[in-house]
């Protein structure tokens, strides 16, 4: 029997589809995980870079410091958490937030600041300001690019929420890490390809979210003039 066919095999006994051990279980504590984080991680990440992006201040910085946060391993940090809280959930989520929330900081600061300024003057003589004029102009426009900084965080998330086995967490890394301590190839492999199909369901529910949130008369603005609307590019 070759692997793909003892994978499948795997995938499709009813064992695996039931108790503390089974795949919906495994897939409950893997979104639990990546929900949490990114949770947290928008609730830093986004009003930082709205601010930021809406008063053109300090930008530069903080996505210099983000850029620092992608380039620190999340193993490392999650090694540092365990080391310091112990087993739990808590090291893993610290660490799948700190990865959550570079993305999204540069994607909503860049959002706001790629806002065409000819708008922002239509807006000011409107009698737009302030908080008005960033609420009902602003950050619609600024939606797709937003939207496109939490689906790469969220999809690097739920990816990366696998090593919560490596200390003793749940998830799907559970087929992974085991797999590979059994050597039970079609486990691990099993387990591999049930994260790359959350992460690819992720993607998509977030893709059809974000059209969901955008305006109709924006997707048509963005479609006929896309020079004119920088927040539709891709991040």
């Amino acid at each position: 029997m070759s692997l793909l066919q003892a994978t499948w095999q795997w995938l499709t006994d009813p064992a695996h589809w039931q108790g503390i051990d089974g795949i919906p279980t495994r897939v409950g504590e893997q979104v639990h995980l990546s929900l949490e984080s990114v949770a947290i991680g928008a609730l830093i990440a986004l009003p930082v870079g709205i601010v930021l992006g809406h008063y053109g201040r300090f930008g530069n910085l903080a996505i210099n410091i983000s850029n620092v946060g992608r380039a620190v391993p999340s193993f490392g940090i999650l090694v540092i958490a365990f080391q310091v809280f112990g087993l739990g959930d808590v090291p893993i989520v610290i660490a799948l937030t700190a990865l959550a929330v570079p993305p999204m900081v540069t994607n909503s600061y860049v959002a706001l600041r790629e806002v065409d300024p000819d708008i922002k003057d239509a807006a000011r003589g409107m009698g737009y300001r302030g908080l008005a004029q960033l609420f009902r102009v602003e950050l619609p426009l600024a939606v797709p690019l937003i939207m496109a900084g939490i689906r790469t965080s969220a999809v690097q998330v739920v990816a990366t929420a696998t090593l919560a086995a490596l200390i003793a967490g749940g998830g799907l890394g559970r087929y992974i890490v085991d797999g590979l301590a059994r050597s039970d190839n079609p486990r691990t492999l099993a387990g591999a390809l049930l994260v790359a199909a959350l992460a690819l369901a992720t993607e998509l529910l977030l893709a059809g979210l974000e059209r969901a949130m955008v305006p109709r008369g924006i997707r048509l603005l963005a479609a006929s003039s896309p020079r004119k609307v920088g927040t539709f590019k891709t991040a």
